[in-house]
């Protein structure tokens, strides 16, 4: 979570915003959204619009982070690995 804190900066997303997402969706899911986000950068034009606008869909329950997390790893290749 801290190391979010930096990501955010580097993102360009204001303390305000991110202390909403942080109540919202709470402290750790707001890090791990920011952290994906991060993989996503170059694709993202907004990031302080588009976590406010996750912070917001959160809220009306039309957001979960699961499917995120899970496109995240796909993009990284995570999706193919084997067990045992």
């Amino acid at each position: 979570m801290t190391t979010a804190v930096t990501v955010r900066s580097m993102l360009g997303i204001s303390p305000s915003v991110y202390q909403d997402a942080c109540e919202v969706m709470g402290p750790e899911n707001a890090a791990v959204a920011v952290s994906c986000m991060l993989e996503r950068a170059a694709f993202i034009n907004a990031p302080g619009g588009y976590l406010r606008d996750l912070t917001r869909r959160t809220q009306l329950g039309e957001f979960s982070l699961g499917p995120m997390v899970m496109s995240a790893l796909r993009a990284n290749g995570a999706g193919h690995l084997k067990v045992g």
